[in-house]
């Protein structure tokens, strides 16, 4: 029996974003920061029962619906796949001593003649090696700014490039979980999307590390380093450093450049951290192992089996270099998962319906042009960041919208993935109410709208972004595409 179905209107595609928008609020207005860890995703799964709701009064059947829900999801299978590694390489390279030995080496950067500048690129280190702009800005950013404080400099630049450091280095990390989900949504593959990145990460963040050279010339003050010095020390008493340490960054770099898939790269990348902390750090391992245990091997074995698992707890003095060097394993990132998964579900139900194609087929007349196109997803995902209050949002339904458009604007997928980067990522600690802006004002306690403007990486990589798309400049088109409907390449 055939079924008829018919398309949604106006009001009825609004009414699941806006009880989703209503919820989000709600949720962060409540929980603030804690709301992508549970009440987030309730929003997401009710919302996506709304536009069921809909769906069905639209004489949609269930076992389409549920069939999109599964094709949704199965899009996404890949980045949660990769993200699952990637907890599990955190959790061997914390265990190796890697990322304390990145860290390490970045806090040598410091000078207190080039302070903003250095801030900026030890925080765009740190970032880069453990894939987080949260843990960044809740550890040495709190360190910089209190340093800031004591040679009384200016605490919103500071923010600003604590800031712009922590989210180029989440951006370019293959260990972030948006930088996983942002491909994924778009149909591309992790490390082709992250070079594909650099032509706009790169520059931006080359001429914020100029604009925050010139800001600390004028800059006055006593240098009092004595906290980082201290956190340097106690690295080095935990940790075995030396430079042989990032050999398995090497690796990973070099697989990545060899352009080897991501997830056995990653895998790899894991395993190598295993060995090396079996082979350096047998201190922090025995720290760690059980004293009852007859052979050594057999616990060392164990400790590095649940730091693939579950990540490792390493005590120190002081309690924030303890959080930076603590975390990773499997299950630290099965929350991520959850999010992705009711967030694909709720884009799955929104498209199935024809409430995603209703909503931008408006927005979509207003396109004539592969810029205009760009410039409509940045707004996109930047409103989408003021109205639910959340990054993960900000990538995922943007980029169910879009992503046909921008096939039939015969546009290979790393262009949207690049795009929903470069706006519904780096955008979000910008705004007050988001999560990320929250986040950054709790562990900063600088105002987002008061670092907003020297947060200088955050606000030129979308202006760049739409730069190169008016330009045509590495604007990647799909091989043999034809002429695209309604959008001039």
């Amino acid at each position: 029996m055939t079924v008829t179905t018919k398309r949604p209107s106006y009001l009825q595609a609004l009414i699941p974003l806006l009880a989703l928008i209503v919820m989000l609020s709600s949720s962060v207005f409540l929980f603030g920061e804690d709301s992508s860890y549970g009440p987030n995703q309730i929003a997401l799964l009710i919302a996506a029962a709304i536009a069921t709701l809909i769906a069905f009064q639209n004489g949609h059947r269930w076992e389409s619906i549920e069939s999109g829900i599964t094709s949704g999801i199965s899009v996404a299978l890949g980045a949660i796949l990769i993200i699952l590694m990637v907890g599990s390489l955190i959790g061997t390279w914390l265990l190796a001593g890697i990322v304390p030995t990145m860290i390490y080496y970045g806090l040598e950067l410091l000078s207190p003649s080039w302070f903003y500048a250095a801030s900026c690129i030890i925080c765009a280190i740190v970032a880069l090696s453990i894939g987080s702009s949260w843990t960044t800005a809740a550890t040495i950013g709190v360190a910089l700014i209190g340093v800031a404080t004591g040679m009384e400099l200016s605490l919103p630049i500071t923010a600003g490039a604590v800031i712009s450091g922590a989210y180029f280095g989440d951006k370019m990390s293959p260990l972030s979980d948006t930088t996983n989900l942002a491909p994924a949504v778009a149909g591309t593959e992790l490390f082709g999307h992250i070079r594909y990145m650099t032509w706009t990460a790169l520059p931006a963040l080359a001429i914020s590390i100029v604009l925050f050279l010139i800001l600390g010339f004028s800059a006055g003050g006593e240098a009092n380093l004595d906290s980082l010095q201290v956190m340097q020390n106690e690295l080095n008493e935990i940790f075995n450093i030396s430079p042989i340490m990032l050999v398995p960054l090497a690796v990973l770099f070099t697989l990545a450049a060899m352009r080897k898939p991501a997830l056995p790269s990653i895998l790899i990348g894991a395993l190598v951290g295993g060995l090396w902390a079996l082979l350096f750090q047998s201190d922090v391992i025995a720290s760690l192992a059980n004293e009852d245990r007859a052979v050594f091997i057999v616990g060392a074995i164990e400790v590095v089996w649940i730091a693939l698992a579950n990540g490792v707890s390493i005590e120190a003095a002081n309690p924030q270099l303890s959080s930076l060097i603590s975390g990773g394993g499997m299950a630290s990132m099965t929350n991520t998962v959850w999010l992705i998964i009711s967030a694909m579900t709720f884009g799955a139900v929104m498209e199935t319906s024809g409430a995603l194609q209703k909503l931008i087929r408006g927005i979509l007349k207003l396109v004539k042009s592969t810029g205009s196109l760009v410039t409509a997803t940045v707004f996109t995902c930047f409103g989408a960041n003021v109205l639910t209050a959340d990054q993960y949002m900000a990538i995922v339904l943007p980029g169910r919208m879009y992503r046909e458009a921008y096939a039939d604007a015969g546009l290979d997928p790393r262009v949207l993935s690049r795009t929903l980067e470069s706006s519904g990522t780096i955008t979000s600690a910008l705004i007050p109410w988001n999560t990320c802006g929250a986040y950054m004002f709790s562990v900063l306690g600088v105002y987002p709208l008061h670092y907003a403007p020297f947060a200088f990486f955050l606000l030129l990589v979308p202006m760049l972004t739409i730069i190169y798309a008016y330009t045509d400049f590495k604007i990647l088109k799909l091989e043999n595409s034809s002429t695209p409907r309604g959008v001039s390449a």
